[in-house]
């Protein structure tokens, strides 16, 4: 890959979470409100519905509902990108094809878990799932939570059809990540799947980042990687060590865990997580408030 593709998705694309009221349902009124807060503060798309947004948890029903309410709250503000697929291939087809339906941006495709198929399976899930549509598809490489990483190979042969137009890569691999980048077919976008590692990955060739963090600090993100891709590396640098207190934070716990609590503490109430995850613990909380201390300084400096 000789020159950096488009960022389809744009550089910074929130893996929304999806808010609860107390007794349980969808609160759909504070999806609203962060859909909207998201587009406001450096976010241009949203990744609904994915494992941020606590999907397996949530019914098909649910799901769809969701793309809609997302589609609704964006307008032309930021482009919705729908997840929720699984390992069960046709009911994957279903969700894109609803998706569709309701009219989001682009379909998230994860490699299929639990099941840990063979590397011509997971080509075979894929492109099923490609070929149902015609929205642009992002494929999601995390092999942390899915067991199988979905090999070069095996990546560059889905990236050859037509409707795939992104990668997400949360292998946690540099050296890996690079070699993939070069590997890919021409106009294919990688995003960082991980916020620690997205000034690595922007510097091999990465065009942006599927965030957890930008719920909180998109604009700064944002900053940092137009930093990087302008060649203003000291500027890079200096957003890279103001999030890395943040970024380290989110993950105290299991994710979505300590940014839903976060969001509740220093946003809006967004509820507790559905089981089986848990609230974040309160010190957890606090270190993320800690970590926001500098970032809000800065804003103010």
């Amino acid at each position: 890959m000789e020159h950096r593709p488009e960022a389809v998705f744009g550089r910074v694309a929130t893996a929304i979470i999806t808010p609860f009221t107390s007794e349980g349902p969808i609160d759909y009124a504070a999806f609203w409100r962060l859909v909207r807060h998201l587009a406001e503060n450096g976010t241009e798309a949203i990744v609904v519905a994915g494992t941020t947004g606590e999907s397996p948890t949530l019914s098909k029903p649910e799901k769809v509902a969701l793309f809609a309410a997302a589609v609704d709250a964006a307008g032309d503000r930021v482009k919705v990108v729908a997840g929720g697929t699984n390992s069960d291939t046709a009911e994957s087809i279903d969700f894109a094809v609803a998706a569709a339906e309701v009219g989001v941006d682009g379909v998230m495709v994860v490699t299929p878990y639990y099941s840990k198929p063979p590397q011509h399976g997971i080509v075979a899930h894929m492109v099923a799932i490609a070929d149902a549509t015609d929205l642009p598809v992002m494929i999601y490489n995390i092999p942390g939570r899915t067991a199988t990483l979905i090999e070069i190979d095996t990546l560059v042969e889905i990236c050859e059809h037509p409707n795939v137009v992104a990668v997400k890569d949360a292998v946690d691999d540099i050296e890996w990540s690079r070699r993939a980048i070069q590997a890919l077919p021409e106009g294919i976008a990688v995003y960082s799947g991980s916020d620690a590692l997205t000034k690595d990955l922007v510097n091999v060739g990465a065009v942006g980042v599927v965030s957890v963090a930008s719920h909180l600090a998109g604009r700064e993100i944002a900053a940092m990687v137009d930093a990087i891709l302008s060649g203003d590396d000291a500027k890079a640098e200096e957003m890279h060590r103001l999030l890395t207190p943040l970024n380290e934070a989110l993950f105290l716990e299991p994710s979505p865990m300590p940014l839903k609590g976060a969001l509740t503490a220093y946003w809006d109430s967004v509820g507790e997580p559905r089981l089986p995850l848990m609230p974040a613990k309160p010190e957890t909380v606090a270190a993320v408030g800690d970590a926001l201390t500098p970032i809000n300084e800065y804003r103010s400096a």
